[in-house]
């Protein structure tokens, strides 16, 4: 009888050690996540101000202060647009009017190529009408 109150007070005491163990960890764990939380809440509060940094440097009336203070800018005036007559002249068309259009012609001997069942060979060149 006396091996069996043993036995049963070794398990007794493993079961309170394991109990404690596991009360620890979860103590552990507990003070982590309290941790973790109050980190989350430093970094939420240093975005906040941050943006609020952002949106005071991003003011319109300061970065108008900002550029009339330290940029050489003058109003626009009316005159310094000039009128239509001073243009260059256009480039000249390379395709003649009466010419079908270079890439359409590339563009229909792909999708004839692509939409015919497959052919070995090449694809034929667009023919060159200069």
């Amino acid at each position: 009888m006396r091996i069996l109150h043993l036995l049963v007070i070794g398990v007794l005491v493993f079961a309170a050690a394991y109990v404690y163990r596991i009360k620890m960890e979860s103590t552990d764990r507990t003070e982590r996540v309290l941790r973790l939380r109050a980190e989350i809440r430093e970094q939420r509060d240093a975005i906040a101000v941050l943006r609020a940094e952002w949106a005071r440097l991003d003011a319109p009336l300061r970065l108008q202060g900002l550029a009339e203070r330290h940029l050489p800018l003058k109003p626009l005036a009316a005159t310094q647009y000039d009128s239509l007559k001073n243009l260059p002249e256009r480039p000249p068309n390379l395709v003649r009017p009466d010419d079908p259009d270079p890439i359409g012609a590339m563009i229909q001997t792909i999708d004839a190529a692509t939409d015919a069942p497959a052919v070995t060979g090449s694809v034929p060149a667009p023919e060159d009408r200069r």
